[in-house]
């Protein structure tokens, strides 16, 4: 049996690192890990433009301080009002690599998001001829929708008729959380890939509603019937190099999720390499890891492999019940139970 694993240096495809004290809290976490992320621009106010993204990035490396090697990879928070030549100057300048598509308030900080995908079809059709990927936020918010379905209805009314109008344009179809949605991206063209967060490979929604309310479950889009988290890990585990990580680490403090109306999102970036690794050690896909956690993901974004690498052990680690961020405390993903790898750097 496998004892030791060593890969190359992973990326985390979406996460949220906050701002302010939060932010000096939260980061070195991910940088343990990560040598890359894609960094989630829905602050207050949201990252809108060229220098509001670039003053958005000094402020994360900073907060890690002149001895990190970790690069944040920015993205601009698109609104009704996106100037497609503002999105052109900021991806030329390499302020950002890629822009966000929040419908309108779908999760957390997207008050200010799209709320017709036909209102930015200038900004859409820009990004198509200079190949700037577009990151999808994949829900419909409808109040007729039933929040279970909003995905699947997403892929039917908007991703689908936007790719066939704009089949050139490339897109990561982020935390995917449905079967529908694993096969949407399959049967895409080359142009469309998909993340998948560590939660949803671990639970379904009975871990948010059996026995109770459960807020440290709740995240954005929702966990799904134990038939979508079965397929997003085969998705994850089955070699295709259409799905790579993407944490969706999303660090709220404990009073903020434990109330009337808890905030959405899991903290998961302190044992995210392990959280991964137990579900491709219980798919038996060890030897795809590597390609899930380091690989697929820069080929799509077109940045080269990291020459570094990390190793975990068979070890195990005990997670906390509560980590203190920086002043903040916040409960972890797992928290409370024992996982079987440990990260060693």
């Amino acid at each position: 049996m496998t004892q030791t694993l060593t890969i190359r240096r992973p990326d985390d495809w979406h996460v949220h690192l906050r701002d302010g004290d939060l932010l000096t809290g939260v980061a070195p976490y991910t940088a343990r890990q990560f040598a890359r992320a894609i960094v989630m621009p829905n602050l207050a106010p949201p990252m809108t433009d060229v220098a509001g993204v670039a003053a958005y990035r000094d402020r994360i490396l900073a907060a890690l301080g002149p001895d990190s090697t970790f690069t944040p990879l920015m993205t601009l928070y698109l609104t009704d009002a996106t100037d497609p030549d503002e999105v052109a100057r900021g991806f030329a300048e390499q302020v950002f690599v890629a822009a966000k598509l929040y419908p309108a308030h779908a999760t957390t900080g997207s008050a200010h998001g799209v709320t017709d995908v036909a209102n930015i079809r200038g900004v859409l059709e820009r990004m198509a001829q200079i190949g700037m990927p577009l990151l999808v936020h994949g829900e419909v918010t409808h109040a007729e929708v039933d929040i279970f379905d909003r995905e699947a209805v997403f892929i039917d009314a908007v991703l689908a008729p936007l790719l066939r109008d704009l089949p050139e344009l490339k897109v990561v179809f982020e935390h995917v959380t449905t079967r529908e949605a694993v096969d949407f991206v399959l049967a895409s063209s080359a142009n469309v890939a998909a993340t998948i967060t560590p939660q949803h490979l671990h639970i379904n929604r009975n871990a948010m509603l059996v026995g109770g309310m459960r807020p440290h479950a709740y995240c954005l889009p929702v966990a799904k019937r134990e038939h979508h988290r079965l397929a997003l890990r085969s998705a994850a585990t089955g070699g295709s190099t259409k799905f790579f990580l993407g944490t969706d680490t999303a660090p709220h403090a404990r009073h903020l999720k434990e109330a009337a109306c808890g905030c959405a999102g899991l903290f998961n970036a302190p044992f995210a390499l392990e959280s991964y690794l137990a579900v491709f050690e219980e798919e038996g896909a060890l030897d795809r890891f590597e390609g899930f956690a380091s690989v697929n993901g820069p080929r799509f974004y077109g940045l080269p492999l990291n020459e570094e690498t990390v190793t975990l052990e068979r070890s195990g680690v005990q997670v906390p019940e509560l980590i203190d961020a920086n002043g903040t405390g916040i409960v972890p993903f797992h928290a409370g139970e024992r996982l079987n790898w440990r990260y060693l750097g």
